[in-house]
């Protein structure tokens, strides 16, 4: 079976997110995407990720600030840096970050492609013994979720057709009930009375 990598990516300009994705997707990863650091330090709370791709400029969060939080939380998931906007203070400090990479746009496919390698073989390599199980039971998860969210659906598809059913057999069986019921007091109070 093959695992689908994750790539997160971080930019608050939409050109950038689609040409990632452009590229990425063709290449069989899963490609999600987030405005600003806020949102991309949500969506790494609640999913896993193989790879995070984050731009430097963006409101409120800095991309650096994102790749810092990060590593501090999940020091094995590689942090690629992308930026327009490069000085040496930005790379020195996404250095002691522990960044995977460091790109600057205009980006081209090639650049993308091999950093996103790079950043996999990083992880592999900062993957500990202990690791593989944690990352195994975070692919479960999804997956066994989505065999009982198939199972619920499957569920109530069949309640949806067997309602009507049911339905009519309660409007077939309660004239009997009421007559039952009747008959059961009825016979009690002539027993009562004897």
């Amino acid at each position: 079976m093959n695992v689908v990598r994750k790539i997160l990516v971080v930019d608050d300009d939409p050109v950038v997110g689609k040409s990632i994705d452009r590229v990425l997707t063709s290449k069989g990863y899963a490609v999600i995407t987030a405005e600003n650091g806020e949102e991309a330090l949500l969506k790494l709370n609640n999913e896993h990720y193989d790879v995070v791709f984050t731009d430097i400029r963006m409101p409120g969060i800095s991309g650096l600030e994102v790749a810092e939080r990060v590593k501090a939380s999940q020091p094995w998931l590689p942090v690629v840096i992308v930026t327009g906007y490069a000085t040496g203070s930005n790379e020195e400090r996404a250095a002691a970050a522990g960044v995977s990479g460091f790109l600057r746009k205009p980006l081209s496919p090639e650049m993308i492609e091999a950093s996103a390698e790079k950043a996999l073989r990083d992880l592999a390599q900062a993957v500990s013994p202990v690791l593989p199980t944690v990352h195994a039971a975070a692919e479960e998860v999804p997956v066994a979720e989505a065999a009982r969210s198939k199972t619920e659906t499957i569920k109530n598809i069949a309640l949806f057709f067997a309602a009507p059913i049911i339905g009519l057999a309660y409007i077939v069986a309660m004239p009997f009930v009421g007559i039952g019921m009747l008959a059961w007091f009825g016979a009690k109070a002539l027993l009562k009375r004897n």
